[in-house]
């Protein structure tokens, strides 16, 4: 098998991606095809002593940021990695494309370069969610706001397909998400896509599923449009962290409690962190050890927001200390004091930054970023790095 690799795409790139590809090579013996910067990519490498062997190196001029927006950015950036990756594919010079870079425009680049199966109207985003009985697979979780019956079909085919293949459940149960089990319920469009779902061959559609019945993880596949899945999974983030307020509220209420949550305090903490959103990846504890102040800040995905810790009540609440909900580009733009990445001083707590993406440098050539939901913030290397600019974070005292 031949993987083509977005070598830019991610918000540790290249050297997170290098990472990564070396170990597939060695662990898995897969041929690579490393798209993006040849020059950074080959300087990255040689500075940490990553070996390219079983990696070929496919040069491009262009990158897409974070920040731009999708459509315009794969019809425009022709030489960017994704779109030059996604080409490949097409012409049929690798077996599959993988990249951790923009969301949007892969998906969007995905639509029009390499084109869907015949049957499939559009791509979904997909995710597998934790669950009471066993994790299940959500789609779509974003990329499709309105759906026809049809798109709902084709999404329960490969949702059924992924967890045969990938999670390796024999004949998994398929479920529609609706405001009850009943065929009779939901929207005109619901209806529609419950009788089709009953005569869509391939699959086990076993009928709609409530989304109070979700978490208890009975089905494998649970299908939706994109509006409903983005709620769903927000809808679960916001009552797990009711939950975990509340027990601290009962554990903290007096001597005796106290002694109960002494006696479970590691496993709650565990519980946490693997369920709690706000947790970032689950290493909150990372970020407030290393922020400057106690306070955090987060580049998650497509940077949809910031995170906020309050060091009083060592919680993250939003809009605290004064921080609005603005962008890693706003964010640079409002510093008043900033520079060159070149001239950056030895200050522990600086943000630096690159556009699309910011993180915070801890000193001793050392950085906090955030990696993605997977890996959370992690520990980085100045040295290496796309960061261009070092600024000092407005809203954040530095006396």
């Amino acid at each position: 098998m031949k993987i083509i690799v977005d070598m830019m795409g991610g918000d540790n790139a290249p050297l997170a991606v290098l990472e990564g590809a070396a170990q597939a090579v060695k662990e898995y013996g897969v041929q690579l095809i490393g798209v993006g910067n040849e020059a950074l990519v080959r300087k990255t490498a040689a500075e940490h002593n990553i070996p390219l062997d079983g990696i070929e190196l496919v040069n491009c001029t262009e990158t897409i940021e974070m920040c731009d927006e999708p459509a315009r950015a794969v019809r425009q950036k022709k030489d960017s990695s994704i779109v030059v990756g996604l080409n490949m594919l097409k012409e049929g010079k690798g077996d599959a494309f993988v990249s951790a870079g923009s969301t949007g425009a892969l998906h969007v680049g995905a639509s029009l370069i390499v084109r869907t199966l015949r049957g499939v109207k559009r791509p979904a985003l997909a995710t597998m969610v934790p669950a009471k009985q066993q994790a299940y697979l959500l789609l779509d979780c974003g990329a499709n706001v309105e759906c026809r019956p049809e798109m709902l079909a084709a999404f329960a085919v490969m949702g059924s397909c992924y967890v045969n293949k990938v999670e390796g459940r024999k004949n998994p149960s398929v479920a529609l998400a609706n405001n009850g089990a009943e065929e009779s319920k939901g929207t005109p469009v619901l209806r529609d896509a419950h009788q089709l779902l009953k005569t869509t061959p391939g699959i086990r559609f076993v009928g709609n599923i409530e989304p109070r019945d979700v978490p208890n993880g009975e089905v494998d596949v649970v299908v939706c449009d994109g509006f409903t899945g983005n709620v769903l999974l927000k809808g679960i983030e916001g009552s797990i962290k009711y939950m975990t307020r509340q027990l601290k509220g009962i554990f903290m209420k007096n001597f005796k409690t106290k002694l109960a949550a002494l006696a479970i305090k590691d496993e709650f903490k565990a519980l946490k962190a693997s369920l709690d959103p706000n947790e970032v990846g689950g290493k909150e504890a990372f970020i407030r050890q290393n922020w400057l102040g106690g306070r955090t800040a987060d580049c998650v995905g497509l940077i949809k927001g910031y995170g906020w810790l309050d060091a009083e009540s060592e919680e993250i609440i939003y809009n605290t200390n004064g921080m609005p909900d603005i962008t890693a580009n706003e964010m640079f733009h409002a510093a008043s004091v900033s520079g060159t990445i070149d001239t950056i001083p030895e200050t522990p707590g600086l943000a630096v930054w690159h556009d699309g993406h910011i993180g915070v440098y801890i000193g001793n050539g050392e950085v906090v970023e955030a990696m993605g939901t997977r890996y959370g913030v992690v520990k980085t290397k100045l040295e290496g790095a796309r960061w261009t600019h070092w600024l000092k974070i407005p809203y954040i005292s530095y006396d």
